[in-house]
């Protein structure tokens, strides 16, 4: 028998109450002590099957000292998102007040310098005529008659209309915003008739259809012989005679430029100011053609009777007997897709890429054992806010497809090359690189399709949801999260 750490040991075991070779028996005790009376120091020293009271302590300890920790990188992780929100909600601001702030001054600018909206309104046609009439006039206290030339005319209505418009967009940007200028080259012919019996002299007037605009080739032709024109305010006049009850058709035409919309108006202000009278034309054609698509009715306008879609746009055409009508023709060109508007929503949208960016991240990370440091998660938030700053700024000088294109690649890269120092190379190029293909780039570039966003999103998450379920459905989560629910011991007996 040989002792050890204050134990003799024979090459015997107890069994049964015996002891067998092998036994270690405390100093003192008898030989024949039964195994019953041993078996917590053998549970102790040798099989570690009971544990002890300060083995409870210590493993309670441990458990209660993981949770907190686990608890506390998340609470961080929230922090540094909800941070990330905040300065994502300042940029959206910033990029909506520089675009609307200047919106105004800039619209006066292209105005200025292309051209205002356009509303073209028939010509007016005037029949003409002077009368000599004797007046009194008291002079000095004597009265005393002479002769006076009065002018009268009358108007004289328009009997039948072929109007011809063609548009041609030419998008002009400013800022950060695109404006709709377009050229329009307009072709009128109207016909009227002499009403009276006798040779009448005639006053043709036809309205620009904007002050703030460059005509160009402005003609005015009765029955294709050109008349001579004169320019007083806002009009073109000339003047000719007709034959008693003679038919004419006046021809006028030009070249100009306008923004935003063009109208053909049939009603004229009512003369105290309260709006446009109800107006009639007879036997009325008008045809707009179009080298574009995704125009727009405005409110209160006039529909087309009928359209045809070309190899190059649009043919409109409106086509009347004898209308009616308060309301005008109405054209309201296509808006391009708005740099600063765009990049102020897809900034506040940034938040939801994020948070599933994060959601993805932490439970990959998770499963395959990857310990993220809080201060990792803030620098890939960081590498998210760069992609929209980027964007912001580089809209200005290029175009928002390749300010977008540039903004995603730097992004993805500062992730990438990050999560590949941290992590691996397969975590940060498969994981975190296709998640955030998904969740930044792909759910921004949504924006650029008008009315999709939600639903693209909507299908996005479902889509998340569904796969994360997938994968951790298995999952023991108090074990990943070591974060285990207290259970009784179990001691042994």
């Amino acid at each position: 028998m040989k002792r050890k750490g204050g134990f003799y040991t024979e090459g015997t075991e107890i069994a049964d109450g015996k002891r067998t070779p092998g036994t270690a028996v405390p100093q003192g005790m008898p030989e024949n002590h039964t195994a019953l009376s041993v078996c917590p120091s053998l549970c102790h020293e040798k099989y570690l099957t009971m544990p002890t009271d300060g083995d409870r302590v210590g493993g309670a300890a441990e458990r209660v000292e993981k949770q907190p920790s686990m608890f506390k990188r998340i609470a961080a992780i929230i922090a540094i998102f909800a941070c990330t929100a905040v300065a994502w909600a300042i940029l959206g601001s910033t990029i909506f007040y520089r675009t609307y702030n200047a919106e105004s001054g800039l619209s006066g600018r292209v105005a200025s310098t292309w051209g205002a909206p356009q509303g073209q309104a028939p010509p007016s046609i005037a029949r003409e005529w002077h009368e000599e009439k004797t007046v009194k006039v008291e002079e000095k206290g004597k009265t005393t008659t002479r002769a006076e030339r009065q002018t009268h005319s009358e108007a004289v209505k328009i009997d039948a209309s072929r109007v011809t418009a063609t548009l041609h967009i030419d998008y002009r940007q400013k800022g950060l915003l695109w404006f709709s200028t377009y050229k329009v080259d307009f072709d009128g012919a109207y016909t009227f008739q002499n009403p009276t019996s006798r040779e009448e002299e005639f006053v043709l007037q036809l309205p620009f259809p904007a002050q703030q605009a460059v005509y160009d080739n402005v003609q005015l032709a009765l029955d294709d012989k050109p008349l001579a024109v004169t320019f007083s305010g806002s009009q073109a006049l000339a003047r000719t005679r007709l034959a008693a009850g003679a038919k004419s058709v006046l021809h006028a035409a030009y070249r100009s430029q306008g923004l935003d919309s063009w109208r053909y108006t049939f009603a004229r202000e009512n003369a105290d100011g309260s709006g446009k009278e109800i107006s009639q034309a007879r036997d009325f054609h008008l045809l707009v053609n179009t080298d574009f698509s995704g125009f727009d009715f405005p409110d209160n306008s006039l529909s087309p009777t009928e359209k045809r879609q070309t190899a190059n746009g649009w043919e409109l055409q409106w086509n009347y007997q004898n209308l009616v009508s308060g309301f005008d023709i109405a054209l309201k060109m296509p808006q391009k897709l708005q740099p600063g508007p765009l990049a102020g929503r897809i900034s506040y949208f940034a938040p939801v890429s994020l948070f599933f960016f994060f959601f993805l991240v932490f439970i990959l990370s998770t499963l395959r054992g990857n310990d993220l440091h809080p201060m990792n998660y803030f620098f890939l938030a960081c590498a998210f806010f760069a992609f929209h700053l980027l964007l912001a700024y580089l809209a200005d000088h290029i175009s928002i497809h390749t300010a977008f294109l540039i903004s995603s690649i730097v992004s993805i890269a500062l992730v990438v090359s990050y999560l590949r120092l941290v992590v691996d190379l397969r975590f940060a190029m498969v994981d975190a690189g296709v998640t955030q293909l998904i969740y930044l780039v792909l759910f921004s570039y949504a924006f650029f399709f008008a009315g999709f966003t939600g639903l693209a999103v909507t299908i996005g998450a479902i889509l998340t949801l569904f796969v994360v379920m997938q994968m951790t459905g298995r999952i023991r989560w108090e074990e990943k999260l070591n974060t285990p629910f207290p259970r009784k011991s179990e001691t042994p007996a």
